[in-house]
């Protein structure tokens, strides 16, 4: 099985597992009838070298979490923390704004100051990288030719005042008159009080009998 080798991601083959892997580039090359047996021997590495990429991980994760340790307890651990922050800067390991001010406090050491500089170094290459980064895909935007230049107006909004109170007033509009209403048909006359209650015809005198 390959093994991690120190924290920067290297592998160690032992003499088996580099047989299999020639033989896996040749047959990657130079395609061709493969035997079972060469298959299961390159699933085999391949599984192998999945195990020894996780080791590698949790080995630089052990790594970051004791320099974080010593960083905190400086300065009583300051030869442990200069010999873990070099193993991790060799690991790709890039600083941190507290790795930068542990350094600064402790610049009065040659080896912290080194250290400092080369810090110092990598903090800078990481700025330009991600301002390099940032323009290209956040590309300035371009300013129309006819808004480069911008002309101010005499007078502003002084002027404009100016100009309102000197023009005379509006005419008030004249109510428009009312609309008179369409004759309507003839009204039927009130009736008179001797419509209303008619006089009564006096009763008929009562016949007489002629004896």
């Amino acid at each position: 099985m390959p093994t991690p080798y120190g924290s920067r991601g290297g592998m160690a083959f032992g003499a088996e597992e580099l047989r299999v892997l020639r033989r896996a580039l040749a047959l990657a090359l130079h395609p061709g009838r493969t035997s079972a047996e060469d298959v299961q021997d390159c699933l085999r590495l391949a599984e192998s070298l999945d195990e020894a990429i996780h080791e590698g991980v949790r080995l630089r994760a052990f790594l970051l979490a004791d320099l974080d340790r010593y960083r905190a307890a400086l300065p009583g651990t300051a030869a442990g923390y200069f010999a873990l922050l070099e193993e991790a800067l060799g690991s790709a390991y890039r600083p941190v704004p507290d790795d930068l001010a542990a350094l600064r406090a402790l610049r009065g050491n040659p080896r912290a100051a080194a250290l400092l500089e080369r810090c110092r170094v990598l903090a800078e290459q990481d700025v330009r990288a991600r301002f390099a980064q940032g323009a290209r895909r956040v590309p300035a935007p371009a300013v129309p030719p006819a808004r480069t230049r911008l002309l101010a107006l005499s007078g502003g909004a002084a002027r404009r005042s100016e100009d309102a109170d000197k023009q005379p007033p509006k005419p008030t509009p004249k109510p428009a008159p009312a609309e008179r209403p369409d004759p309507a048909a003839p009204k039927r006359p009130i009736p008179t009080p001797g419509e209303v209650f008619p006089r009564r015809k006096p009763p008929a005198p009562p016949h007489q009998l002629v004896c």
